[in-house]
């Protein structure tokens, strides 16, 4: 994948004019067909619990065994590696993940499930203050929305797209800060999250509701996510995925979270965004027009 300039062009003709950075697959083909856009929540639309890794890093390495003479700072890389390579799963997948952590190292593991609520509570008290200000107005709902969100929605929206919102954050949580960033609507009832019974919810499960529901291929499908899980979902069922590498900590700023790109680009992304900055020049390469 390479940088595009502003006069890149995907089918011929000059292309609207990016003002920020994007990268498209050299197999890029434009989706004149898509119909349905599914969207991952944390990282991609929602910010409120930006900084989530600093909850449950500090979590598992107070629980976990250590093994003589390991630093905190080789403790730390694993479980980062851990989590991350999880990311965009269920938060359960995370947890079932430690307790083999624990056990391989000749602990006494609780049930992820334990863990799971033990991580919620510690984070409801990292975002608390960003929850109560978004409900008192304290807040304004755009420093806590990926840059552009409002655009890109309103765009889709107004092509007559069915949006879908899928997240591994427990679905309770997912409609209470959709609700409070003002982005419910655009999804109406398509909205889902986790479950305690973890196996009856997958981003994948969804992708094939969508498909099947609706009687269309992978090609009517467009998908954005910051974490691996939507993008390899969407490019397994056909879909053009695009990943959000969104640099949270400085939303706006327009540059990549590097760590983010290389994992998307990894698992075949078809264009890269850091936000959503370019919203009507995006759609417009992505469907041809």
């Amino acid at each position: 994948m390479t940088e595009s300039s502003p006069d890149f062009s995907t089918t011929g003709a000059v292309r609207p004019r990016f003002t920020g950075k994007v990268e498209w697959a050299e197999t890029f083909q434009p989706r004149p067909d898509v119909r349905h856009v599914l969207f991952d929540f944390d990282g991609t639309l929602s910010l409120i619990r930006e900084g989530w890794p600093d909850v449950m890093i500090p979590m598992f390495m107070e629980m976990l065994p250590r093994h003589v003479k390991e630093t905190d700072e080789q403790i730390r890389k694993l479980l980062f590696e851990d989590i991350m390579r999880l990311n965009g799963k269920q938060t359960i997948y995370q947890m079932i993940q430690f307790a083999d952590r624990v056990c391989e190292r000749g602990g006494q593991a609780r049930e992820p499930l334990w863990y799971k609520h033990e991580y919620i509570k510690r984070l409801e008290v990292r975002i608390q203050d960003r929850v109560e200000g978004l409900q008192m107005g304290i807040i304004q709902r755009e420093s806590l929305l990926v840059h552009g969100v409002i655009e890109i929605l309103e765009n889709l929206q107004e092509r007559g797209m069915n949006l879908y919102l899928a997240s591994g954050t427990d679905e309770a949580y997912v409609k209470r800060e959709a609700a409070l960033l003002g982005v419910e609507s655009y999804f109406n009832s398509h909205i889902y999250g986790a479950l305690d019974n973890y196996k009856n919810f997958s981003k994948k499960m969804i992708i094939e509701r969508i498909l099947q529901e609706n009687d269309v291929t992978g090609g009517a499908l467009l998908g954005f996510g910051d974490g691996y899980v939507e993008i390899q979902n969407t490019v397994e069922a056909g879909g053009f995925a695009v990943g959000v590498a969104s640099d949270e900590a400085n939303n706006g700023s327009g540059d990549f979270d590097e760590w983010k790109r290389k994992r998307l680009l990894g698992v075949g992304a078809h264009g890269i965004i850091p936000d959503f900055r370019d919203a009507d020049p995006l759609l417009k390469v992505i469907l041809g027009e």
